[in-house]
């Protein structure tokens, strides 16, 4: 990559972290409502995989969706739209935080069921194989999704019809309040690929440069024929596992170790000791980022509320065709 990409990289982890304290601390003012749940701490793993991907490949996500809605090209202000429920949204303020999706982008949103994106991700990939688009379908998810039984369905016949499909499991240590010692036979999801004789691997979730490679070259290889694969993330959310979460199942002690490798700091003592970037542009680039967060949220309390009638629209796809009845 060269110095512009590798910067962006930085502008686009900032930008996903001050979005989202800028959620936390509008939905305690009551201007957003139902579930939220953030990325803080996760920031490395969407925008590496995101920068791995070509434009013709699909994303497809679960809840924890702002970030890859950023990484995916969505603006900050319409994110933030959407979050208040307004009109100039992503979802024209009906969807909300979980439900983040944007198909031009080739973003085919978050999903609010548990693993339940996991099928359609596989029906996706399915498509792009009957119409050889020599695309490959990111299909992430949390560690606690393993454990049900659409994974495994998904999975499966993933590799029974060799589908171009990258599954990557965001393993934050945690499903809900459950550690993944106490909810799964084992703890390193990537082995539950095994069974059906996917190939997997794993990768510091916390390093997005470690990230991006990785996914480069599982792309290059399901691109190529290797059918699914899975990747999995090591990672950890720094906060709850949304806003209601009063946090009493991990120590503060553990939750400071992780913070220590902060991917955002990580990511910036990279750029430095390697000269891509000086202290004072990243100062700099943080700065821009903040002023961009602000501009996203007077945009968002400035934007119209839905109108009535818009409670009926987008629930069914409306399609006409011409029959041929020679």
């Amino acid at each position: 990559m060269d110095k512009k990409k590798q910067v962006d990289l930085f502008m686009q982890m900032v930008l996903i972290r001050l979005l989202e304290e800028r959620a936390a601390e509008l939905y305690q003012d009551g201007k957003i409502g139902g579930f939220l749940h953030l990325y803080i701490g996760q920031e490395a793993v969407s925008t590496g995989l995101v920068a791995a991907r070509q434009p013709v490949d699909r994303v497809i996500t679960a809840y924890r969706d702002h970030g890859v809605a950023l990484n995916c090209g969505i603006e900050p202000k319409v994110i933030m739209a959407e979050l208040l429920g307004k009109a100039t949204g992503t979802s024209k303020g009906k969807g909300g935080s979980m439900h983040m999706a944007d198909v031009s982008k080739n973003f085919w949103g978050g999903h609010a069921i548990v693993g339940a994106h996991l099928p359609i991700a596989a029906g996706l990939a399915l498509g792009d194989l009957y119409q050889d688009n020599k695309a490959v379908t990111v299909c992430m998810m949390g560690d606690g999704a393993t454990n049900i039984g659409y994974f495994h369905e998904a999975l499966n016949l993933s590799k029974v019809w060799n589908l171009p499909v990258l599954w990557v499991v965001e393993n934050n240590q945690y499903g809900m309040g459950t550690s993944i010692e106490r909810a799964s036979a084992i703890s390193m999801m990537c082995k539950k690929a095994y069974g059906y004789g996917i190939k997997t691997q794993r990768t510091d979730g916390m390093d997005v440069i470690s990230v991006q490679k990785e996914a480069e070259r599982l792309f290059d290889e399901i691109r190529n024929g290797s059918g699914p694969q899975l990747l999995e993330a090591v990672t950890y959310r720094f906060r709850g596992h949304s806003m209601g979460d009063p946090e009493r199942y991990r120590k503060s002690d553990e939750v400071h170790q992780w913070q220590e490798n902060d991917p955002i700091g990580i990511y910036r003592r990279y750029l430095i000791d390697n000269d891509i970037a000086t202290a004072a542009e990243l100062d700099e680039l943080e700065d821009k980022a903040g002023e961009e967060i602000d501009a996203a949220v007077e945009f968002a309390e400035s934007s119209p509320e839905p109108a009535a009638d818009e409670l009926f629209k987008d629930i069914y796809v409306e399609e006409t065709r011409e029959v041929n009845h020679g």
